[in-house]
């Protein structure tokens, strides 16, 4: 039988100090919750990069602003400002600094924040990404209503995990309308993208989804790199039940039953380079 725990923030377990940023860590089973104090002037890339020699903080972070001000910046240029009773989640490769001159209080509570400040590993591997969203969600769930929509978007779930299963992708993360899924095989990847597309669609909730290839950094629980953000901006060009596939991808498809149409040569905010983008053809 499982005892129940107890932990208090003012009394932690460990201290974690870096350049103008203080945590109180404390360990409650297998997760580490933090409560950070940001003096007025920090900024990751100023006082933590040359500690740990990264150019973007690679800890995936779920936080609540306690008091003051906060910032926040991805690596593709997206910028929030934070202010106290906020909570926020914050992928892996983003800055961050305090607004003003008040200290920013902040609590830690995904369970991972021991590995702020240490470097990460640089296992890369090239994959196929899916990714996959909700066609005008917030207009469904109100027109619905919480109810309806809760199980609308549960069986939703329950549809694409075991579509990811059957193909063998390996799910990433979701966004509560969406996910993020890797796969080894190009070809699988678009075969249960329709996969996907066909049963949500049969529940009222059409997709639109983007299918990518290209290097992904391994992060705890997460993966990044510029593959990621490639992958957000192809699925972003489709409408409703549309599968957009970008040119690596579609290079590495030799089947004669998948078909594509051509969507032009595109540039996207954030890449060098400019990627053709297809359409697969039923």
């Amino acid at each position: 039988m499982g005892r129940i725990q107890r932990k208090r923030l003012d009394r932690p377990d460990d201290v974690l100090e870096l350049p103008r940023l203080s945590v109180n860590i404390v360990r409650v089973g297998s997760l580490t919750i933090g409560l950070g104090t940001v003096a007025p002037g920090f900024r990751w890339s100023t006082h933590v990069r040359k500690e740990i020699d990264e150019p973007l903080c690679q800890v995936h972070h779920l936080q609540l602003l306690l008091s003051g001000r906060f910032a926040v910046q991805m690596a593709d240029g997206e910028y929030v400002e934070l202010e106290p009773n906020e909570i926020f989640d914050v992928p892996p490769g983003h800055d961050a600094w305090v607004l003003g001159d008040e200290p920013a209080i902040l609590l830690d509570f995904l369970g991972n924040i021991d590995q702020l400040g240490r470097p990460t590993s640089k296992d890369r591997i090239v994959t196929t990404l899916v990714m996959t969203d909700i066609v005008d969600s917030t207009a469904t769930a109100s027109r619905v209503g919480d109810t309806a929509w809760k199980q609308m978007l549960g069986e939703h779930n329950r549809l694409v995990r075991g579509r990811l299963e059957r193909y063998l992708g390996e799910e990433v993360n979701t966004t509560g309308d969406g996910f993020l899924a890797m796969f080894a095989s190009a070809r699988g990847a678009i075969r249960c993208a329709a996969s996907i597309r066909d049963a949500t669609a049969g529940i009222g909730l059409p997709v639109r989804i983007g299918v990518h290839t290209g290097e992904v950094e391994l992060l705890p629980g997460d993966i990044g790199g510029v593959a990621v953000h490639a992958a957000a901006r192809v699925m972003a060009l489709g409408g409703p039940s549309d599968i957009m596939v970008s040119s690596s991808t579609r290079g590495l498809v030799e089947d004669g039953d998948l078909r594509f149409e051509s969507r032009g040569t595109q540039e996207f905010k954030g890449l060098s380079i400019p990627l053709e983008v297809f359409t697969l053809v039923d």
